[in-house]
């Protein structure tokens, strides 16, 4: 099916099923702990043997020997694989560094083996016995440091995005500001570790893994291992959390499939807790410099935003001035993204990458802007509202709300009672303020298949390798094919994961729901067809409700009726045309926050937040609200806490645990709120759905530290907000 002009009315618009807040039909098996994941396959490899991986002990050089003959011979040791038994391995397309190092090392813990053996502790103890030697190289492990030696030399070669004449605006305007903002390296710090089980049979190689994207993941396998992707399967059925971090396959994919090959049996790879902050991916640190420009009356005319980010040698920056291209209006603009070469391990996707960390820097300096224009920090965003694309006046947003969300979020949070002068409203020892930020992400969508079956018991079955990264894909994707078909859910199946099924859009970007759940739609479209030419019945005016299928004449069946000659199959693929090139497709929300700062200790405690997003249909309000409140909980984290600690003299992240990378708790989030525009959108989908699940977190992070800023009157620009930052600037105590 193509979609390449607005939807119109379609069955799913009688929301008699979708839009509503059905709990997720994966519970219980969350919440029993049989749902199947990726370690625990006891089912389909009952006699797994176990994985371990050894780590690099250095950031950067050679390996210059390694013995492994006295891990060899460890009691229940099966096999010990490194690059040099491995056979001939290739790189994944999404890979930045090789997954088993050797003899060159590009980061800290990139893996250089992995014992086998028949448990965890015999897997663990041999590989304490492998002896290597190494050859220390001068790595590039300070991005500060990078940036500053980079400036000196005028070397910095940036992307840019140019519109107008930005320098010669700024010069000239009436009120500005130019600040310069940091945000660190972060970690994904999902529950599930990085875990896969690998089971060869002759050629053909079965993977069941903790993975967001299963078509990319199959692919990057067989490219690794240099075997057909036919070859490849991979099986995903339930995620324990990825945030971005499981978008591409990672070690213990590969050498679960090595180490299978090598011990002749299934083999299960968990990475430790260490390896996931080192080995996999994390969200890079960022430098930004702000720049914005108004007239008297706080218009902007310029609009400044550089980042400096870091990643492997052929990484990729991190897109940190995306939404700055598209949030506020202003006439001349400059974005700019510059690439410092490090050896930290690899930078990649983490919830909302570009715009989490983009407007952890933008929101602030906004509200710079605004205290320095003595506007309002809500009214000076209205102020600064576009309904066009900035850099293309010609091209609108296909739905733009974010007044709508300033002007709710204000009123319903009470934004008329904060007081404007930071620092003035204390409740005993706690100094009170409230602070807001725009929330903004693009809306992007990818193509999606699906294949439905309806059988003879009337049972519709739903097949596609989408992804539940605990997002409740499950329980949307029921809710499409119920709809669509007239059925309720519980006569809906739904089976994810699997790369036998049909490709989808996978878990990432915001993309999933909208998406994947299209995909459905298009092939209960077509099943809708078939039903109908196998009873008879026109097309025109046909109706599927309560398990009946009646046409315009009154003629009326079951569906078990059209399926009484045999089941009926139907796939087809969502295919998007270029709707978003006609019209720019965002998300918009705001946030609000108050928070209370301890006059004497500089200890913060969030007190209440709220989220108002404008992300087109909203399938399931129930779930939808649980993926806002859990980012704003992320959000949290990045403004107060988060930070991987870098060690810049061997090139690692220090706290690589749960135990020293703090995460937000539940009491530190006492009162969390989310509404939800009442809003379609019929360029982005026949669902006329976007997304939420990254929009709850972009925004938030600016909210916190202004907010603070509104308490105490201490403006951070470097995150996290901790203690230390505020203490010297607190007032004096009476």
């Amino acid at each position: 099916m193509k979609f390449d002009t607005p939807a119109t009315q379609n069955p799913i618009d009688q929301l008699k099923v979708v839009g509503h807040g059905v709990d997720r039909i994966d519970g219980p098996l969350k919440t029993t702990g049989t749902a199947p994941y990726a370690y625990e396959r006891h089912d389909v490899a009952p006699q797994a043997a176990v994985g371990y991986v050894l780590g690099a002990a250095i950031g950067k050089g050679r390996i210059g020997s390694m013995d492994i003959e006295a891990a060899r011979r460890a009691p229940g040791v099966l096999a010990v694989v490194t690059a040099q038994n491995a056979g001939k391995l290739g790189k994944g397309k999404m890979n930045t560094a090789k997954l088993l190092g050797g003899p060159d090392i590009e980061h800290y813990h990139q893996a250089i083996a992995l014992v086998v053996a028949e448990n965890l502790e015999q897997a663990r103890a041999a590989s304490r016995l492998i002896r290597v030697q190494y050859e220390r190289a001068q790595g590039k492990f300070d991005l500060a440091a990078q940036k500053s030696a980079t400036d000196k030399a005028g070397k910095n070669e940036p992307k840019e995005d140019r519109v107008g004449d930005f320098e010669s605006a700024y010069a000239q305007a009436a009120i500005k500001i130019d600040h310069t903002y940091t945000t660190p390296d972060q970690s994904h710090a999902m529950m599930e570790p990085h875990a896969s089980t690998a089971m060869w049979e002759g050629d053909a190689l079965t993977v069941w893994t903790s993975n967001q994207m299963v078509a990319w993941g199959r692919g990057d396998v067989a490219r690794t291992l240099g075997v057909p992707r036919e070859k490849v399967r991979l099986i995903s059925p339930y995620v324990g959390g990825g945030f971005g971090a499981k978008l591409f396959v990672r070690a213990d994919a590969v050498l679960a499939a090595l180490g299978a090959r090598a011990a002749g049996r299934p083999v299960k790879v968990a990475l430790q807790r260490p390896l996931i902050a080192n080995n996999t991916t994390h969200r890079p640190a960022t430098i930004q410099r702000v720049r914005i420009g108004t007239t008297q009356d706080g218009k902007i005319t310029a609009i400044g935003h550089e980042s400096w980010s870091g990643d492997l040698p052929g990484g990729q920056p991190e897109e940190a001035v995306q939404q700055t291209r598209l949030l506020y209006a202003g006439a001349n603009r400059l974005t700019a993204l510059n690439l410092m070469e490090l050896n930290l391990p690899e930078g990649n996707a983490m919830r909302a990458p570009g715009e989490a960390p983009g407007l952890m820097a933008l929101e602030i300096a906004v509200d710079e802007m605004a205290e320095a224009a003595g506007l309002d920090p809500v009214e000076f965003r209205v102020r600064n509202d576009t309904q066009v694309d900035p850099s293309k006046p010609d091209r609108p947003f296909s739905q733009r709300r974010l007044i709508e969300c300033l002007r709710l979020g204000a009123d319903h949070f009470g934004w008329a009672d904060r007081s404007p002068r930071p620092g003035s409203r204390r409740e005993g020892r706690w100094l009170v303020g409230l602070g807001v930020a725009a929330a903004f992400r693009n809306n992007l969508v990818t193509d999606s298949a699906a294949r439905v079956r309806l059988d003879a018991a009337g049972q519709v079955i739903v097949e596609t390798d989408m992804t539940d990264i605990g997002t409740g894909s499950y329980t949307i994707i029921a809710q499409t094919a119920a709809e669509m078909l007239g059925v309720p859910l519980a006569k809906v199946i739904v089976r994810l994961g699997d790369s036998t099924f049909p490709v989808s859009a996978g878990s990432g970007g915001q993309w999933g729901a909208n998406s994947s759940t299209a995909g459905v739609y298009a092939a209960c479209d077509k099943l809708r067809a078939a039903i109908l030419q196998r009873l008879g019945f026109a097309s025109d005016g046909a109706v599927f409700a309560d398990g009946m299928v009646t046409d315009a004449n009154g003629r009326q069946a079951t569906l078990r009726d059209a399926a009484a000659g045999g089941d009926l199959v139907a796939e087809d693929k969502l295919e998007f045309g270029d709707l978003d090139k006609k019209f720019q497709q965002s998300t918009f929300g705001a946030h609000f926050v108050e928070v209370a700062v301890d006059a004497a200790t500089g200890e913060t405690r969030i007190r209440r937040m709220l989220a108002v997003c404008a992300a087109g249909r909203i399938l399931n309000p129930k779930t939808a609200r649980s993926q806002v409140i859990g980012a704003m909980t992320m959000g949290v984290g990045a403004a107060l806490m988060e930070e991987l600690a870098v060690d810049d003299r061997v090139g690692y992240f220090v706290n690589h645990d749960l135990a020293s990378y703090e995460v937000p708790v539940h009491a530190d989030i006492p009162s969390q709120e989310v509404i939800f525009l009442d809003e379609t959108d019929p360029v982005s989908s026949p669902m006329k759905a976007k997304g939420v699940g990254e929009l709850g977190l972009c925004g938030v992070g600016a909210a916190i530290a202004n907010a603070i800023y509104n308490a105490t009157g201490v403006r951070v620009r470097d995150y996290p907000v901790t203690l230390d930052k505020l203490l010297a600037g607190l007032p004096e105590l009476a």
